[in-house]
């Protein structure tokens, strides 16, 4: 079987990256090509089979393929061979509105997206409420799996401490030093009208370091589409981490994690750390860029602040951010976290690679 897998437009990671792994893992002889981004060319092993993405390459890999495993659309012309499927995994629970539904974006982008859309098979979904959700915002009619995210297996596997330890070894943080994972998602206006060279960052991150102290450090993890935005910053307590492979290692060398509105807040809640909202702009991103698909702030599993002074306010006493928000948080895990059980790749295996039974993660 030959298997194309594509991350965020040609990165090693995601949950196209754990089903890679847990097929090597058996030894089983299927033939494993990538699409890559040159700019993210180091973060795939030594060894892998890559095509440059957006090539003529990347095409003829798409076109002979038997299984193709992407976890945003792929945006080439290409056709699909007959036989072949197509596996959408997406690549987060949706909070803001997405595809079809949102309030704004550039004039044909979506009818240029949606040709994508309709080369799928099926779309993994992490959960029930974004069955119904993703099928709403794709105007999807297909089959929607509902088997969980393979990328949040390793937060519940027996080998997460080993992988913490790892990452904060790599990344220099001591022991004792509290990680603070800021991810914050893309403002399409921006994005789309904006300059490139304009850092994409509210936060007072100078402020926020400065007042939290050398016992806490700052990892900045830029969305996908604004990697390498970031402005250097020489300052020991501050880490740009938007190129390291995979999200997923950050959530378990972090002790809390700062969003926004991003899609990572679910799949951080699978850990039990703390979650804070950076909210500066809410009213705006809710009523006039994007809009919601529910009220986070009706029953939000942390505190709500649009300050970095009440960011660092609230990040100091981590304990009483656990002891307040604790009913709120059982009931978001409850809700988005219900299939995470660290066996999402076991089911995605089963269906797709007949026979297979995944490898301990």
């Amino acid at each position: 079987m030959k298997i194309v897998y594509n991350s965020f437009n040609g990165r090693y990671s995601d949950s196209p990256r754990v089903v890679h792994e847990a097929l090597r893992a058996r030894g089983e002889q299927h033939e494993h090509v990538w699409l890559c981004d040159a700019d993210h060319e180091s973060g795939f092993p030594a060894g892998t089979a890559t095509v440059p993405i957006y090539t003529p390459d990347a095409v003829a890999a798409l076109e002979t393929a038997d299984l193709i495993v992407s976890n945003s659309h792929l945006e080439m012309d290409w056709l699909k061979r007959k036989g072949a499927t197509y596996v959408q995994t997406w690549h987060g629970t949706p909070l803001k509105r997405i595809h079809a539904d949102v309030l704004w974006g550039p004039e044909g982008l979506l009818e240029h997206l949606s040709l994508d859309v309709d080369r799928w098979d099926v779309l993994l979904s992490p959960n029930r409420y974004s069955t119904t959700t993703m099928r709403q915002a794709f105007r999807w009619s297909g089959e929607i799996l509902e088997t969980g995210y393979p990328r949040n297996d390793v937060l519940l596997s027996p080998h997460a401490g080993e992988v913490r330890a790892r990452v904060r070894r790599e990344l220099g943080i001591d022991d004792g030093r509290t990680a603070v994972l800021y991810t914050p998602t893309w403002r399409d206006d921006a994005f789309w009208e904006g300059s490139p060279q304009t850092e994409p960052l509210e936060l007072d991150v100078d402020r926020f370091v400065a007042d939290l102290g050398d016992d806490h450090v700052l990892l900045l993890r830029l969305h996908y589409k604004l990697t390498g935005r970031l402005r250097p910053r020489d300052h020991p307590a501050v880490r740009d981490v938007s190129h390291h492979p995979d999200v997923a290692d950050l959530y378990l060398a972090a002790d809390a994690m700062v969003t926004d509105y991003s899609s990572t807040m679910f799949d951080f809640a699978v850990t039990g750390k703390p979650l804070l909202f950076y909210a500066y702009d809410l009213d705006r991103y809710r009523d006039e860029l994007r809009g919601f698909y529910f009220d986070l702030s009706a029953d939000p599993p942390g505190p709500l602040v649009v300050t970095t002074p009440e960011l660092v306010a609230r990040v100091r006493d981590l304990d009483a951010v656990r002891a307040e928000h604790a009913a709120a948080y059982d009931r978001f895990r409850e809700r988005f976290c219900h299939l995470d059980d660290g066996h999402a790749t076991e089911r995605f295996l089963d269906r797709f690679v007949p026979g297979a039974v995944a490898a301990p993660a």
